[in-house]
């Protein structure tokens, strides 16, 4: 049976691809058909993810530009192409207010969730995507649009990202689309800290009724990446469980007030 989403055949890249949202997009890409490459830190995580996916991988931080070389090479060696790249790694450190963050914890949190995927897409660019076009999305995060407490590294980082995805959509149209998604509250360990305890209270809080699921996230991606969304390139799409719009929600729970009582751990 032909795939709905037009991937069957096509080889995708997936940065932070073993764990939560990034395996669960992996997942789903190699459901719609893709030949997936994941990369993340643990060599192990990345054996078990690759053979569960029936694809490939390579353990390294996207901090370094000489793995991020290495990932192009290796997909285009075993697949013969790249369509498709899923921006998903990130770090959500340093945490705590603006005025106590040191210079290279700011530069770390911009080296990998800004330049490394600028460097991935430039690879991919390069040694595929300029002659046959593709697809980019980007996992930015609902909380890039304001203001928090105590993630104000994190969130300016993807503030950037999301600039970059607009560029880039831009600048590589029409062969290469480049969107984004930007994830409200889900259920991951990196976000854990702010959902449990306290998970009723803050699904109460959401308009849909429920924090996300890594699922919700990840259908949204392969949509993007697909020929589904042939003529959407610049796009920001939020999969926040309305987020946005509970200030019309009678019992709204704001996410940040879960991170104004949280006690920073490297305070």
């Amino acid at each position: 049976m032909t795939s709905p989403y037009g991937l069957r055949g096509r080889a995708a890249v997936v940065t932070g691809g073993t764990r939560g949202i990034g395996r669960e997009i992996a997942r789903q890409l190699s459901a719609a058909g893709a030949l997936v490459c994941v990369t993340a830190r643990d060599t192990d995580d990345v054996r078990t993810a690759a053979a569960e996916l029936g694809g490939i991988g390579l353990a390294g931080s996207v901090a370094d530009p000489a793995h991020l070389r290495a990932v192009v090479e290796l997909t285009l060696r075993e697949f013969g192409r790249i369509d498709v790249v899923v921006n998903n790694a990130a770090t959500n450190l340093p945490y705590g207010p603006l005025m106590g963050i040191d210079p290279e914890g700011w530069r770390e949190a911009f080296t990998v969730n800004v330049e490394a995927p600028l460097r991935l897409v430039q690879g991919a660019w390069r040694a595929w995507m300029r002659e046959h076009g593709g697809a980019v999305v980007n996992i930015c995060t609902e909380g890039a649009t304001h203001v928090g407490p105590h993630i104000g590294a994190y969130g300016t980082s993807k503030a950037a990202l999301l600039h970059l995805t607009r560029q880039l959509a831009g600048e590589l149209a029409p062969k290469v689309r480049v969107n984004s998604v930007s994830p409200g509250l889900v259920r991951t360990e990196m976000a854990r800290f702010v959902w449990e305890p306290g998970e009723e209270q803050v699904a109460a809080g959401l308009p849909l009724g429920r924090i996300g699921e890594p699922a919700d996230v990840a259908r949204a991606v392969v949509w993007l990446a697909s020929d589904a969304a042939e003529w959407v390139t610049g796009a920001d799409l939020l999969v926040d469980g309305g987020t946005r719009v509970r200030a019309a929600h009678q019992g709204g729970y704001a996410v940040h007030d879960r991170l104004r009582s949280y006690a920073p751990p490297h305070s």
